[in-house]
């Protein structure tokens, strides 16, 4: 190509490519519509809506996610938090002292494990996942209006997708 010839959006949007590394990274560029991709940014753009529709309680889609975890059991330990956000136990460890110092969980002692503890809402943790709850609920009902008759077979297919990948990540954890 040389310098006057003007370049499609397509090539503007793709480097000169050369070396070892060029076929994989055309066959990644072209292999963008498959369904790990489209579930990425499908959970960008869930995340964004939620974090502008929840903004004013103070949560984000996140933390909105773990107190409606918590909300929904007697607490969890930090191993089982972990497991549930397929997150690392050191980012569980930085949200939990985050809810701390908000007063929004506390630690009970686990009934069977010295060496662990339920993390659980307070009463002010309760409070603010009902804020965001009462900010969440119109833009879920907003999407599911939106889908239509789809909405439970997509619901239905998102679970299923997660517990392929899950048990993924337990089979690629295993093999370690």
């Amino acid at each position: 190509m040389t310098p006057m010839t003007p370049m499609t959006p397509r090539q503007r949007s793709r480097p000169d490519r050369t070396g070892p590394t060029a076929a994989a990274a055309d066959e990644l560029h072209s292999g963008l519509s498959n369904v790990l991709f489209d579930v990425w940014l499908v959970s960008r753009a869930a995340t964004a809506l939620i974090d502008e529709a929840i903004h004013e309680s103070g949560l984000d889609a996140d933390e909105f996610a773990i107190y409606s975890i918590l909300a929904s059991t007697r607490g969890m330990t930090p191993s089982e938090l972990a497991r549930w956000m397929a997150a690392p136990p050191t980012t569980v460890s930085s949200y939990i002292k985050r809810f701390e110092r908000r007063g929004h969980v506390r630690k009970a002692a686990h009934p069977e494990d010295r060496r662990s503890y339920h993390v659980l809402l307070t009463a002010d943790g309760e409070a603010a996942h009902l804020a965001a709850g009462a900010r969440f609920l119109p833009l879920l009902g907003d999407v599911e209006s939106r889908l239509g008759r789809v909405g439970a077979d997509t619901h239905r297919r998102l679970r299923s997708l997660h517990e392929c990948l899950a048990t993924l990540e337990g089979e690629r954890h295993q093999g370690r």
